[in-house]
């Protein structure tokens, strides 16, 4: 049955591929932004429609959401102003917005919502972020009248990712990479993978068992910050395909290279919050479903089989280029 879905961050990495999904499977799709520049990639696919607004509005908000069959809140930062339990961006990014989604969802009766959680998310976790991820989620499952799925992914990779492609390019300008956090886990999960788990808990064939479920995402193999680095570089052939030597940073040094970073103008490669976060290991516990027959992922893609095609600089080709594609552009 075809549904209206209105998909909240739906320009950014993995949102933009969910749209293009849901627009393919001939699901019309509104996509809130800001400054409708920054989702011009998205303005002529089919059935897509980009409204220029603020989605912190509250008025603003309830309108967007009234008439839609489903809400997917796909809003997240990584980095923001410190504070307790957790500073005012990731206040309002992560708990007040969900909050207010939630809100406006019942007030207009759009029962189905989809959430981005993130791994390790705990009210009482180590860091600003997973606080407010916790805090976030909590404020959801507080809202009577709709019908909540959470997904808590490890970290997200593939094509443009922010992080792998981020330590390719520090390869590419540094000699060594002095590293905080080398022994930190990861469980390193493919976009594709989370796209589809997301479309299936909305319009799959068995979406409705996916209601009232918290799922947590992992790809199939669990890596070190270290060892992640080391393979950006070698598939990314710096340094003749060896990549460059890493240097892992004991704590102390590690936090005032973040805080160093935190310093420096724009967005920092890694914050002293960032750290607090790699306190605990992100990879999944195994207490939970995970990728269970109704998310339509049964072999989840490995890092080995898809991250070399894109750090490649012979395979660099911006999967957006498909998206255009699809939409006659």
């Amino acid at each position: 049955m075809q549904q209206n879905i209105l998909v909240i961050g739906g320009s950014g990495f993995i949102g933009s591929r969910l749209v293009n999904a849901l627009s393919l499977g001939n699901h019309f799709v509104t996509v809130p932004t800001r400054r409708r520049q920054r989702a011009r990639h998205l303005v002529q696919l089919p059935l897509v429609d980009v409204v220029e607004t603020d989605i912190h509005d509250d008025a603003k908000l309830a309108r967007l959401v009234a008439g839609h069959d489903a809400v997917v809140n796909l809003v997240g930062i990584l980095q923001g102003r410190r504070g307790q339990p957790y500073g005012p961006d990731f206040a309002r990014a992560h708990v007040e917005l969900p909050r207010r989604i939630a809100a406006a969802c019942a007030q207009h009766g759009v029962r189905r919502v989809v959430h981005m959680s993130a791994l390790g998310a705990d009210v009482n976790g180590p860091s600003m972020y997973l606080r407010s991820k916790g805090a976030g989620e909590a404020a959801l499952r507080a809202q009577d009248g709709i019908d909540l799925t959470v997904f808590r992914p490890s970290v997200v990779f593939g094509p443009e990712d922010n992080f792998l492609n981020t330590f390719a390019r520090l390869q590419r300008v540094f000699p060594v990479v002095p590293l905080a956090g080398a022994k930190t886990r990861f469980a390193p999960v493919y976009v594709g993978d989370v796209v589809t788990a997301f479309f299936n808990s909305l319009v799959g064939p068995q979406a409705r068992d996916t209601i009232g479920q918290t799922y947590e995402l992992c790809g199939p193999g669990t890596y070190t910050l270290a060892e992640l680095v080391r393979l950006s570089g070698q598939w990314a052939r710096v340094g003749g395909g060896c990549g460059r030597a890493i240097l892992a940073l004991p704590d102390a040094l590690g936090r005032l290279q973040a805080r160093l970073m935190e310093l420096a103008p724009g967005t920092p490669v890694m914050s002293r919050d960032n750290l607090d976060s790699m306190q605990v290991d992100s990879v999944c516990s195994g207490a939970l479903p995970g990728f269970v027959p109704a998310l339509g992922v049964p072999h989840p893609e490995s890092l080995e089989a898809m991250a070399p095609t894109y750090l490649d600089p012979k395979f660099q080709e911006s999967e957006y280029g498909g998206m255009r594609a699809t939409a006659g552009r």
